[in-house]
């Protein structure tokens, strides 16, 4: 709906005072999310590029287009008077945009039009639509969609069925997150478990992985401080990211210096080699920059065809819900060497304490590390693991 509610706000106040903004959590979701869409629908004459300046030629008028994911971005508002503003993924915006956003919106004809998910009930955009605003407010589910195809409702039903991201996604509720993270993992675990194997026999009945379908091996490392623990998590991406796999996982307590952890780090890469083949690429705890270039330095002079980089770090709560999605199609599974990694995800809980967003407990009574270290692998390809899905 919002592809034809954008031109038709746009152009009701083409030649008007004011600035038309569109506002995501980055450049790079409005240009997929909003204007990619508009551009196939209306065409490249109508609806341009983002330029240097994050200006995007749409329907006769300038359009600016800025993320709201950090609060640097308000200074970018301040002291417009903006006729037109359609929002994105609102619910993922830092709340002092849409605080600022809400101060310029000055004209008599000036409007908003936002979109996004739900997410805690307590949430700062749930409380500005429950209030006494002038809103009109419109709720769907998934299923309210008659354009999308039935396979892709399936497929993301399963993927979601038994977490909070069911509530949210495909029913549209706000839903506070509590309990197991992992819960479809967590009630059991026996479902993810897989033998890699040299040719598929009959005699084991668990899922059997060909070893020649595995095509990337990645280490992620996460190092420990503050009484936790050193946490190394080996996974397996298969042919066209189609399984994610763990392959072997441990974890270390004590005081290591970083020759120590060099060793830990090599034995374990070398049963991994030992068992699966070549390592492909490792990722470290980029909070830890001398242990980590410790670790670059060693993997050099015993893998030097591996590629040792920082972990990315992106958002918990995006990596949790790419291995939510995975396991719920049934692409996930982990090895028998797995028990740190095991235990993680069954014991991984969101933090009622804080019950104004969606935190994943770590107070040292669950195992953040190997998780941790486990996300750091697939971090990078989450998109083409979704994508592969057809999701």
């Amino acid at each position: 709906m919002d592809y034809f509610v954008i031109p038709k706000r746009i152009r009701a106040r083409v030649g008007k005072p004011g600035l038309v903004a569109i506002i995501g959590v980055s450049k790079g979701t409005i240009e997929r999310n909003i204007i990619e869409p508009l551009r196939q629908i209306w065409g490249s004459k109508l609806v341009g590029e983002i330029n240097s300046q994050n200006i995007c030629n749409m329907f006769g008028e300038k359009v600016y287009c800025l993320g709201a994911e950090k609060v640097s971005q308000v200074s970018k508002l301040r002291g417009s008077s903006i006729k037109y503003c359609y929002g994105d993924e609102v619910a993922d915006w830092n709340e002092e945009v849409f605080t600022m956003l809400k101060s310029r919106l000055d004209k008599p004809y000036s409007c908003f039009d936002g979109a996004c998910n739900p997410q805690n009930p307590t949430h700062w955009f749930k409380s500005f639509i429950d209030s006494d605003a002038d809103i009109y407010c419109q709720q769907y589910t998934i299923f309210d969609n008659p354009f999308l195809d039935k396979k892709f409702v399936e497929d993301l039903c399963k993927e979601y069925d038994g977490t909070i991201y069911y509530d949210r996604y495909i029913l549209g509720l706000w839903k506070r997150a509590e309990g197991a993270i992992y819960r479809r993992f967590a009630d059991n675990p026996k479902n993810f478990y897989c033998k890699i194997v040299d040719r598929i026999t009959n005699e084991i009945k668990v899922k059997q992985i060909l070893k020649s379908s595995i095509t990337e091996i990645t280490i992620g490392i996460d190092f420990g401080g503050n009484g936790s623990g050193h946490a190394f998590v080996a996974t397996a991406k298969t042919r066209d990211y189609k399984e994610l796999i763990a392959l072997k996982s441990e974890r270390h307590f004590g005081d290591y210096d970083s020759n120590d952890l060099d060793k830990l780090v090599l034995d374990f890469a070398k049963k991994v080699f030992n068992e699966y083949g070549e390592i492909d690429y490792v990722y470290w705890d980029n909070a830890e920059t001398v242990l980590g270039r410790g670790v670059k330095r060693a993997f050099e002079k015993a893998f030097p065809h591996a590629i040792v980089r920082p972990a990315r770090k992106d958002k918990v709560n995006d990596r949790i819900n790419c291995a939510v999605r995975l396991m719920g199609l049934g692409r996930f599974f982990y090895c028998d060497d797995c028990n740190s990694l095991r235990t993680a995800l069954c014991d991984a809980v969101y933090n009622q304490k804080e019950q104004h967003k969606d935190e994943r407990l770590d107070d040292g009574s669950t195992d953040i590390d190997s998780l941790d270290a486990f996300e750091y692998t697939f971090e990078r390809d989450m998109k083409r693991y979704i994508d592969a899905g057809g999701v």
